[in-house]
This record gives structure tokens, sequence and C-alpha cells, in this order.
């Protein structure tokens, strides 16, 4: 399930944010949430094995813009897309928002336009998507002297795909009562993507890379959905690995 807030700053000066800013987005959106969802969601997530999923995604904000330094700017009317397979954390977040009618997101002061709430589609075993916030992956290595590495695969590399579809999987059996199902299949392949669609990103003090672009989905329509309501790769309550279906 998914819903996107339109909304525009009450300040003629329009929405002020730094160039980073998913976490600013993220605390919005916990902020809106009831007291015992956020607490639960924030505090314990819903657990696999060793896993914490907050099962929830965004995409970055859409709407013209103008980039000052270190600072965007947003003139008009924004809009943003939430994704979860919990619909009680959609359902409290948009009553919040129309109860409230106006927000805060970062040092902005916004008011609500409109919230819409498409209707859910089919997914097939093949769909083309465009990415609404940059995918993320990664590994957590050791080096010769024993130091924590992180790195992130680019979708040229094998190991993209296959972590991204562990990664559902993992999913699929959190949201299943930690059942799998036997046949399931999963692969994503960069169909126009380039260098140009990688992304470097700051979350709190961590550099994370990620990419957008267009990709081709192909497996079992029931991790597709997972794919869509959840988000790809890691990292998705922080604004990465939200999709949409292109064409």
């Amino acid at each position: 399930m998914r819903i996107k807030i339109s909304f525009s700053a009450l300040s003629k000066k329009g929405v002020m944010l730094p160039r980073h800013h998913n976490y600013l987005v993220q605390a919005f959106i916990y902020r809106n949430l009831s007291r015992h969802i956020a607490r639960f969601v924030h505090d314990r997530g819903y657990q696999y094995e060793k896993r914490r999923f907050r099962l929830f995604t965004f995409s970055r904000i859409y709407g013209k813009f103008i980039q000052q330094e270190d600072v965007i700017v947003y003139p008009g009317k924004c809009s943003l897309w939430i994704a979860s397979p919990i619909t009680e954390i959609l359902e409290s977040f948009a009553a919040s928002l129309a109860r409230k009618g106006k927000f805060k997101l970062g040092s902005n002061f916004c008011s609500v336009d409109s919230i819409e709430v498409p209707f859910s589609e089919k997914y097939g075993e093949e769909i083309i998507i465009r990415v609404l916030s940059p995918i993320t992956v990664y590994s957590t290595l050791l080096t010769r002297d024993n130091k924590k590495k992180t790195y992130y695969y680019s979708p040229f590399e094998p190991d993209f795909s296959r972590l991204i579809k562990e990664n559902l999987f993992k999913k699929y059996a959190l949201l299943n009562h930690g059942e799998t199902e036997e046949g399931l299949t999963f692969s994503i392949e960069p169909k126009k993507v380039s260098k140009r669609n990688l992304h470097i990103i700051f979350y709190k003090k961590t550099v994370i890379k990620a990419w957008s672009g267009i990709y081709i989905l192909r497996g079992s329509a029931s991790l597709i959905r997972i794919a869509f309501d959840c988000g790809l790769g890691a990292k998705n309550s922080q604004g990465f690995g939200m999709i949409e279906k292109y064409g």
C-alpha cells in the first residue's frame, strides 16, 4: 500500500531544506504517527531472525526546486510518496495529517494540499520500474587489520541482484509468519542506468552510496509486490529503495 502527500510551504520563501535531508523527512513521518505505533516501529521494529525491519519506505521530495549551495528550495507544491505493507502505519500517518492540515518539516511549516491513495495494482512476473528514492546495497567486510569496512555494490555487479533477492526473501518470511514458499524467484536488471545515477547521500554522519534509474524486475509476483510495499535493498525507512511502475 502507498499514499501520496502533496504539500506546500506556508512561507513565501518556499520549503528550504539541506541538500541531504532524508533524516528530516524520516523524523517528520515518525512525528505524525500515533505515539504507540511510532515507538514500536522506531524502537523495536518487526524482527526476523537477527534483523529488524521498520517496514516502510519513502520517496525523494518531488517538485520544482532551486539549488543554492547546500540548500534546496522548493518554491511551489511538493509531493512525497510513502509505502508500507502495514496498513496501520499509513492509516495513522494519513489520519494525523488530515486532522492537523499542516505539519513541520525541518524548520519549515507546511500545509497539506492533498492526500491520495492510489488503487492497488496487480503485479506480473516481469515489470519495468523507476526508482523514486535510490537503492542501496552493501556488505560489511573486515580488512586485513581487522577493521570493519562497508562495501556498496553497483547495479552492474551480480551481488547487487543477489543481495536484494535475499533481503526480499527475509521480508517475505517476516510478513508470512516465518514461512517461505518453494520456488520463489527474483532478479533485478539495470535497463537505463549509468554512472550519473550514482548518488552519494549523507544520513546523519554516515555516507551512503545508492543508485537511481530504470530497472527490470523478474520473478514471483508475491516478491515483486513486497518490493513495491517495502522498498528494494537496505535502509528503506531512511528513504532508500522506493519504486514505481514505469511506462
